[in-house]
């Protein structure tokens, strides 16, 4: 079933802007009443360049992408998710986790030429988890030594406990990106130290983008970690303490569908289907999850 946040325009709200807008919003529906009229979404222009748009749906359309990540573009929105962060084909970029490399597939291509592409692995400070994770990593190591005309000027280190290695992580970044993590590093104990870590890789007016998975306003801690999804008023304050300012959140990666009760926690859904063939009909047709998209800039 076709995602149905992919048919809305992406929605961008712009914090600063949020009382103008509603003023603007009101005026509006004053000087039209009596006519039926679409619902109109708060937005702010994206300042990436045209020919960075262009650039990127380039990557997000070659052929290093397969046909199962490009499946998946329906509920991710690369594009639009990437161009709200506000990245552009110049600067240096650090992914955090990169997994299976989703991201790292469309990054790369994207700042061979002109930027400058370094992946955080993380690191869990549990032996277990650490070690679940080690065929994975190696798994994305192959991946990027297999192509090296794509991935061949990426730089990977590590995070772990707050701390980044193998790479120069002080003030040298224009954007950290983070995508689906947070509960894992909330379970591990290591969020606000990674986001310490963020916060001083970045150059100051650099900016931290975050995609997560969506729990319901007063969701307890524990519930947080065993379902993964989080709220966003939790990232906001840690983030915020960390020294960040938030200056913006979207709805592209919105899923309204997602009523967040399912026996595995967000994993029930695709791609995961951590249920196996149980209600694995009901889950596809949900989709990928509902998900924050939010957009913090370290101060100048």
């Amino acid at each position: 079933m076709t995602d149905l946040s992919s048919r809305r325009a992406p929605r961008h709200i712009a914090l600063p802007l949020l009382f103008a807008a509603a003023f603007a919003a009101a005026a509006a529906t004053l000087a039209t009443a009596g006519c039926a009229a679409a619902p109109q979404a708060v937005s702010s222009a994206s300042p990436v360049s045209s020919q960075d748009a262009a650039a990127l749906a380039t990557a997000i359309g070659g052929t290093q992408r397969g046909d199962k990540a490009r499946a998946r573009d329906v509920y991710r929105h690369p594009q639009d998710t990437l161009q709200f962060f506000e990245v552009g084909s110049t600067q240096t970029v650090l992914e955090i986790a990169p997994g299976g490399g989703w991201y790292t597939d469309i990054l790369a291509p994207y700042l061979h030429d002109r930027g400058h592409l370094v992946e955080a692995q993380y690191v869990s400070t549990a032996a277990d988890l650490a070690a679940e994770d080690r065929a994975g990593d190696a798994a994305y190591a192959r991946k990027l030594a297999a192509t090296p005309a794509i991935y061949g000027n990426v730089v990977v280190g590590t995070l772990r406990a707050g701390e980044f290695t193998g790479f120069d992580a002080n003030a040298r970044f224009d954007r950290v990106l983070t995508f689906r993590n947070i509960h894992n590093w909330m379970k591990d104990g290591q969020f606000d130290a990674n986001l310490r870590a963020f916060y001083r890789a970045l150059k100051p007016g650099g900016m931290l983008g975050v995609e997560e998975h969506r729990a319901r306003p007063g969701t307890s801690l524990q519930q947080m970690i065993d379902t993964g999804y989080v709220t966003e008023d939790y990232v906001i304050e840690h983030a915020k303490a960390a020294g960040f300012v938030l200056a913006a959140r979207s709805e592209i990666n919105a899923n309204a569908r997602d009523t967040k009760d399912y026996p595995n926690g967000v994993w029930s859904l695709p791609p995961t289907y951590k249920g196996g063939d149980v209600d694995r009909a009901r889950y596809a047709a949900i989709g990928e999850s509902d998900r924050m998209t939010l957009r913090f800039v370290k101060p100048e």
